[in-house]
């Protein structure tokens, strides 16, 4: 058996019919048939168990995926690479699949926490946010959010995301939900775009 059918039956085996009832209503942008139903610790497991086997080279280069929580194990798996450009590369070739907030939420990649890579880390996030692709953009500015609020914040990063001007519910609550958090962390430099309504009218009252 292939690595992409043994990761379908393991999520099978995991399968929470209620759970997916549920999940559905939370991601409506995708099909509810796509979705198996597997609760996010199950995934984490999941991940953990294939992430290392010699051909897991074939499921990460197998897209789209068939199912929903195919991707969520996908994200989970680039989440623990240890080789930030073999990682990036992955999630560049990965984000043009990402179908809704869930799955963009989870990337979470250990290897970007590294201080020694925020510089480089940096420039792939200038890169996200210039694609104008919805769900990249929006995993720039988690990464922005993330990363780059304490002791790596610049004022300069206010701008880029401010400049984001779109219609997509789930981009403008990213920007959103950036502002809110660096308001709290960054307040003095923050606190204009807010006064001066330098946002979008339905971004800045969620904000």
């Amino acid at each position: 058996m292939s690595i992409i059918s043994d990761i379908q039956k393991a999520l099978f085996a995991k399968q929470d019919l209620k759970y997916q009832k549920f999940h559905s209503g939370l991601v409506p942008t995708i099909d509810p048939k796509s979705i198996i139903g597997v609760r996010t610790p199950d995934l984490r497991n999941i991940a953990k168990e294939f992430a290392n086997r010699p051909d897991v080279d074939k499921f990460l280069s197998s897209l789209p995926h068939k199912y929903y929580d195919e991707n969520q194990v996908h994200a989970f798996i680039l989440s623990v690479m240890k080789n930030y450009d073999e990682c990036v590369a992955r999630i560049d070739r990965f984000l043009p699949f990402v179908d809704n907030w869930a799955t963009c939420d989870q990337l979470r990649p250990k290897v970007f926490a590294q201080k020694a890579n925020r510089e480089r880390l940096l420039k792939d996030v200038e890169a996200w946010l210039g694609t104008g692709e919805l769900y990249t953009v929006r995993f720039g500015i988690e990464m922005l959010m993330t990363y780059f609020l304490d002791e790596d914040f610049n004022p300069k990063f206010l701008k880029w995301v401010a400049k984001i001007h779109s219609e997509e519910y789930y981009l403008n609550m990213m920007v959103a939900w950036y502002f809110a958090t660096a308001l709290a962390k960054q307040w003095n430099a923050t606190i204009p775009y807010i006064e001066k309504k330098r946002l979008a009218d339905w971004t800045h009252n969620k904000a």
